[in-house]
């Protein structure tokens, strides 16, 4: 049992070291950005954003509606973020009610 812990223990400080020696830490999955723009409220249903995005990352509730989140978020100590979401809404129907997308790409 003994053995198990320090090799447990061996396992986390190595994770660490190495997070702490790259620098940096990425949460999410990546998904094809640009094609946000073939969203179209009111007409694409739950089934072509799964098509077009995959399953998403994680499901939720807002308003009584169900939620879809894509999202890939990069953080680094030794450069700028790079962030970019997606929440998409959708009716008791799945329809696209409404969607939300972010990056922090071509911040000008």
């Amino acid at each position: 049992m003994m053995l198990v812990f320090k090799q447990f223990i061996r396992i986390f400080i190595l994770l660490v070291v190495t997070g702490l020696v790259s620098g940096c830490a990425t949460v999410g999955k990546d998904f094809p950005a640009g094609r946000v723009m073939e969203i179209q409220i009111g007409k694409t249903t739950i089934n072509d954003v799964q098509a077009i995005f995959g399953p998403p990352w994680r499901v939720g509730s807002e308003n009584g509606m169900k939620t879809w989140s894509y999202g890939r978020y990069h953080y680094s100590l030794f450069g700028d973020p790079s962030t970019q979401d997606l929440v998409v809404r959708f009716d008791s129907g799945g329809i696209v009610r409404s969607y939300n997308f972010n990056t922090t790409a071509n911040k000008n």
